[in-house]
């Protein structure tokens, strides 16, 4: 018996696959099927939905105007400074008004508004967005001083500009917080759960949060969107402000209700450490330790740590202990 030779080996594999190709058909149906049910959620029909692409080359816009030069892709010059801005901040404005109208636009027909004006609205938004970039600005470059002074490792403000986790997560959600002051639907969540997904950092775009905050390392931080920071405040990874365990059905009746905690000014939070509810206060130029669970309030100028542990620290067998 001859052996079968690769060309007979491809086609009996071509055959299998035709033979399951025309289930494809049956499935298209069976999908199509569960959109008109409406038990599914899908977005079909002729009305624009946010493209989540164009939201975060946003993020892309607007660093490049909040630190020029860093990220341009042609060096800038004392000359070219304000033609480069103004470009900028020409194609910022029509991109994020069309993103807006879109999100405005989506609400409408989704949950059956009446006519809100959405292209109207999504130009307001986005002079509104600009209008806040100057003070923007002012408050990144606090943010990056507070990272350059609390953190020894860093070897100058341009290292934490290019490379610090932290900080692209703070500028993401100090953008998208200021989406949220101009009533912008769905844009400020795109964009802090992409930084979430690049950098391990969940920031609520709906927090509030003071001038000069620092976030070492940063993987694991989780600040939930009822929080209020104050200022100076310094965090460490896998610190959690949240809330505490919501009953069935508080996606409804607890929204918009203030859930997580106050960190008050000049307070250092310690990597692992938990602090939930939103009637906790952390008390100003308060110390928490690492791994700390904290559900109560705790007064000012106090150090919270976990009791030492013991340690039992075993040699190898036969060496020496």
């Amino acid at each position: 018996m001859e052996p079968v030779r690769p060309e007979g080996k491809c086609l009996l594999e071509e055959k299998r696959e035709s033979r399951l190709s025309p289930n494809i058909p049956r499935l298209a149906r069976e999908l199509a099927a569960t959109c008109a049910s409406k038990d599914c959620f899908d977005h079909v029909g002729p009305t624009p939905i946010p493209d989540r692409r164009q939201v975060i080359g946003l993020l892309v816009g607007c660093r490049d105007l909040l630190f020029p030069g860093y990220f341009s892709r042609e060096p800038l010059e004392e000359i070219n400074l304000e033609y480069h801005l103004g470009q900028g901040l020409t194609r910022l404005y029509h991109d994020l008004a069309t993103q807006v109208t879109h999100a405005i636009r989506h609400d409408c027909f989704r949950y059956d508004l009446p006519c809100s004006h959405c292209r109207d609205r999504g130009r307001e938004a986005a002079d509104g967005f600009l209008q806040r970039l100057p003070e923007l600005r002012r408050l990144l470059s606090l943010d990056v001083r507070a990272a350059r002074q609390g953190d020894p490792a860093s070897k100058s403000v341009d290292e934490v500009i290019f490379s610090y986790p932290g900080l692209f997560a703070i500028m993401t959600y100090r953008l998208a917080h200021a989406l949220t002051h101009e009533d912008v639907p769905l844009l400020p969540r795109i964009m802090t759960e992409y930084a979430h997904s690049r950098t391990g950092i969940d920031i609520h775009p709906g927090a509030e949060i003071g001038e000069s905050f620092f976030i070492d390392h940063g993987t694991g931080v989780v600040v939930g969107e009822t929080t209020v920071i104050g200022h100076r405040v310094r965090i460490y990874q896998g610190v959690t402000l949240g809330a505490l365990s919501l009953p069935p059905g508080a996606g409804e009746t607890m929204r918009g209700l203030k859930r997580h905690p106050t960190i008050e000014d000049d307070v250092i939070i310690y990597s692992g450490a938990t602090i939930l509810g939103g009637d906790t206060v952390i008390g100003a130029r308060s110390v928490i330790g690492g791994n700390v669970w904290i559900i109560e309030s705790v007064p000012p100028d106090t150090k919270v740590f976990l009791k030492r542990p013991e340690l039992i620290i075993k040699g190898q067998k036969g060496g020496k202990p």
